[in-house]
């Protein structure tokens, strides 16, 4: 995407990404094309092209703009961090349902995986929960280990239509970590 501070681009971007769901809401994204987008859009191609590269662009710069805004919220978060991924999951619930009914969960977590570390590295280690838990250990490992495991939960949630209340799901997890730290090293 290109990035812009002009209003009539950032409308222009808007406009395209809409009727990118809109149409996924309809067709499946393999069988969408930039002509299909701009006729939704009511825009002319070279507007598209101003601001976007692909469909692919399109959908790639909505998620990673998603998970800016995610990892804004973690870090100010002021409840647990299950409680906050999960309510950030369902505001965005729309998103993720089409993505997994595309086949295409694995992209929020590639775009994770491209862009944790920069973030992270940005954000405020004074109010972000896991950098206590970093401390003195290899970040790079755990930013890994703890974007993997909580996708993983996010992803088998959504693939069931996110429908188990998340407040069962955080216990079944909080239960499990606690049976892990209480086992025995063998």
């Amino acid at each position: 995407m290109t990035e812009s501070n002009n209003p009539s681009a950032i409308r222009s971007q808007e406009e395209i990404t809409s009727a990118l769901l809109a149409l996924m809401r309809e067709h499946p994204y393999s069988e969408l094309t930039v002509k299909q987008i701009v006729l939704e859009a009511r825009l002319a191609r070279k507007t598209f092209y101003r601001n976007f590269e692909s469909k692919d662009d399109v959908l790639f710069s909505l998620v990673r703009r998603i998970l800016g805004e995610y990892f804004d919220t973690v870090n100010k978060a002021r409840s647990d961090v299950l409680t906050t991924v999960f309510s950030f999951a369902d505001r965005n619930r729309e998103l993720l349902l089409l993505l997994d009914k595309n086949d295409m969960l694995h992209i929020p977590l590639q775009c994770m995986n491209e862009n944790a570390p920069a973030i992270l590295a940005a954000q405020n280690k004074e109010l972000n929960p896991f950098f206590r838990l970093f401390q003195g250990l290899s970040s790079d490992y755990l930013i890994y280990l703890n974007i993997g495991a909580v996708w993983n939960v996010l992803s088998l949630w959504i693939h069931k239509g996110m429908k188990d209340e998340p407040e069962t799901v955080r216990q079944t997890l909080e239960g499990y970590l606690r049976r892990i730290k209480e086992a025995p090293v063998l």
